[in-house]
């Protein structure tokens, strides 16, 4: 025991002092907003490619009736012959060839020519023109047809958007504000998170485990140290380092919404909210109206709304059980191959599950109560990531406590059988493992 901890001591010391953990910790919280900043401005600016679409429009309903739109510009052909336009294409200026037909009323549906691979932001660019217009011109024929005055004015103000407010009920009864979007972002991100912590720290045991057996000092460590003892205190010290940084990051996080929450009081909120709408009264009236709520403060309450502290315990619970799956099953690849490549064909196969559940986060998020989101979180390998997933839309407690059953009998399983390859594997050099020599490892008797 006494080892175990000078072990995990060491483990734990090395990394922490590291400069690059002092500096990527204090740095990834911004490189995470910086980079969720950066996608939101490349989405937004992306599209900048000038393209000109030729119209060749056999109904001659749309003439001129198609504008510029950002950098996409519409130039209407009706002298030449469809089929020559089409052949010619390719050695033409235009990017693509619209084609409407006569009878575009009654099939609904029109074709877009071009030599590559159109973007859907094109194509849903031009379904929505259109169909805008065709649904225009199908209401103007209506008034026309129905004689009542004004009647395009009374359907234009029948369009109506209605705001859905959603609020959950608790057990006692009482009901609170709740967002679906605030719950799938938490959702999404809570198991982003796991999964890179837990494939970041696991890797990291496997390399130091195969460093270690690289250079032959496994041979002096083990000469009084047994290699359960070794094993033990390298998963546990790496554990302590995440902990240690996500333990940092938590705090950093309270103290950013403690700020928030005092610089955005009620008071204050309401002097922004008033200055914001004199601002706006001020360039342009019908701008006022959308500054009548604060988005921080609403913001802030919905979070606060979510069950954090089982929030916390889960992710806390599911880093740790993941962790200590992973990193088991990694330390035994990094004791069973002699290098690098070797361990290339092993890491696919244990992680694989892993990877399998950050795929089906989307789908667990837009539906925690489905089948797919239920068995992800229950099946040991993959519920640290699903779980966690669907944690913050609220679950029955009796499935969250066989997840978390099922992860830990695993887990001391998963313990179990790569302490036996651990042991084997140390001093084995210049065999090709697969897997059934694993398969005979754990078949010998201590």
């Amino acid at each position: 025991m006494n080892n175990t901890i000078l072990i995990l001591k060491n483990e734990y010391l090395k990394r922490v002092k590291k400069k690059s953990f002092i500096i990527l910790t204090l740095l990834v919280p911004f490189l995470f907003a910086g980079m969720f900043a950066l996608i939101v401005f490349l989405s937004v600016n992306d599209d900048k490619k000038e393209r000109t679409i030729a119209v060749f429009d056999e109904s001659t309903m749309f003439l001129g009736e198609f504008g510029e739109e950002g950098y996409t510009k519409y130039n209407f052909i009706q002298n030449e012959e469809y089929a020559e336009l089409k052949k010619g294409l390719k050695n033409s200026d235009y990017y693509a060839l619209l084609y409407i037909p006569k009878n575009i009323y009654t099939t609904n549906s029109a074709q877009l020519v071009s030599d590559k691979q159109l973007p859907i932001e094109l194509t849903e660019q031009i379904e929505r023109k259109l169909s805008r217009f065709i649904e225009n011109d199908k209401r103007k024929k209506v008034v026309e047809e129905s004689g009542i005055p004004d009647l395009e004015k009374q359907l234009a103000n029948t369009k109506t958007r209605i705001s859905l407010n959603t609020l959950k009920i608790s057990e006692t009864g009482e009901t609170t504000k709740s967002s679906s979007t605030i719950a799938f972002i938490a959702s999404y991100a809570m198991g982003f998170i796991i999964y890179f912590f837990v494939f970041m720290y696991g890797a990291m045991v496997m390399r130091s485990v195969m460093e270690e057996k690289k250079s032959r000092i496994i041979e002096v460590i083990i000469s009084s140290v047994k290699p359960s003892e070794l094993m033990a205190g390298k998963i546990i010290g790496t554990a302590l380092v995440g902990l240690t940084q996500v333990a940092i990051w938590i705090v950093l996080g309270i103290v950013t919404l403690v700020v928030v929450q005092g610089v955005f009081t009620p008071e204050t909120a309401q002097q922004m909210g008033q200055s914001i709408m004199e601002t706006q009264q001020q360039m342009n009236p019908a701008m006022a109206q959308a500054a009548d709520q604060n988005k921080v403060m609403e913001v802030m309450e919905l979070i606060g709304n979510l069950n954090l502290p089982l929030i916390l315990f889960a992710f806390v619970f599911y880093f740790l059980a993941g962790y200590l799956l992973y990193s088991s099953l990694l330390g035994a690849v990094g004791a069973a191959v002699d290098s690098e490549e070797d361990s290339q064909q092993m890491v696919l196969p244990v992680t694989f599950p892993l990877i399998l559940s950050i795929m089906l986060l989307f789908p667990i998020a837009r539906n925690p109560e489905g089948p797919v989101a239920f068995w992800a979180s229950i099946i040991p390998f993959t519920s640290p990531v699903a779980m966690l997933a669907r944690v913050p839309y609220g679950i029955p407690t009796w499935e969250l406590l066989l997840s978390m059953f099922l992860l830990i009998i695993t887990t001391v399983g998963a313990i179990f059988a790569a302490a036996k390859i651990y042991r084997v594997g140390l001093l084995m050099y210049g065999k090709k493992v697969n897997i059934k020599e694993l398969i005979k490892w754990l078949r010998y008797k201590n």
